[in-house]
């Protein structure tokens, strides 16, 4: 039995109503955006109670939590801002119970001798460290380059400290080979981003799409996953869709119907 989650924002709905659609619809767990009233510099203990409740009322748990960014941490501008925010964010998600924080680390720099490759380790490793302290890792979303390159960055950092939130659709969306990377990331995959993508080559870029409707071949990636023991939850995402709720229904059966045939 698949453990299937879903991105609260992908309802695009208050709170409350996101939770019981999520509860609703029959998955496991939730991930929660840590902006708006959600950030950690607005949560107290209290607003923490009160969302824990509310979730164990609709019998959900928090699978991660997500810390969207404008820059990843390859970029020095607002870097020591946005390393206490990451931090902080990965104490909410202990405190929510959740195993792990999801964010975009940026374009791994090409020039490994440079400045910048020097400042982006050294960032990634105080997350790691951080992640260690505080019993939640950091989890980098793939789709900036191709699963190799972003192996060999890990092998950089201490071993387990940083994981992988394994996206698909973004990486078919940026050109790269989904089944290529997950050969190359999959001991470190934390979480499957359940999304789905195609290259539209008349428009010479990547879009989203519903669930098995893209390009992505979840059975031999499912395959892949097995192989390398995962144990992480399925996570359906949806950033653009007319009709969230029908899309995340349908592919909460499409996720099941891979495991079932």
């Amino acid at each position: 039995m698949l453990k299937i989650g879903v991105s609260l924002a992908s309802f695009r709905m208050p709170l409350r109503k996101a939770i019981t659609t999520a509860s609703r619809i029959g998955v496991r767990a939730v991930e929660i955006e840590a902006v708006g009233d959600l950030r950690p510099s607005e949560m107290s203990e209290t607003g923490l109670r009160q969302l824990r409740k509310l979730l164990d009322d609709a019998s959900l748990k928090v699978c991660s939590v997500s810390l969207p960014t404008r820059r990843g941490y390859n970029v020095t501008e607002g870097l020591d801002r946005r390393i206490s925010a990451t931090k902080a964010a990965m104490l909410m998600a202990y405190q929510l119970r959740a195993p792990i924080l999801v964010n975009r680390i940026g374009r791994v720099p090409e020039d490994s001798d440079s400045a910048d490759w020097k400042l982006y380790i050294e960032a990634l490793h105080d997350l790691a460290q951080h992640g260690d302290r505080v019993g939640a890792t950091f989890a980098a979303r793939t789709g900036s380059e191709e699963g190799a390159t972003l192996a060999g960055l890990l092998k950089e950092l201490p071993a387990g400290g940083i994981g992988i939130d394994f996206d698909p659709a973004a990486l078919i969306i940026n050109n790269f080979s989904a089944t290529e990377a997950l050969q190359a990331l999959g001991p470190h995959v934390r979480q499957f981003r359940a999304r789905d993508g195609v290259r539209d080559f008349s428009q010479g870029r990547g879009v989203e799409t519903p669930l098995g409707r893209g390009t992505a071949d979840f059975p031999a990636l499912f395959g892949l996953l097995e192989d390398f023991s995962f144990e992480g939850y399925y996570t359906i995402d949806r950033e653009n869709s007319d009709d969230p709720v029908t899309d995340i229904g349908n592919a909460v059966k499409f996720l099941n119907s891979i495991v079932a045939g």
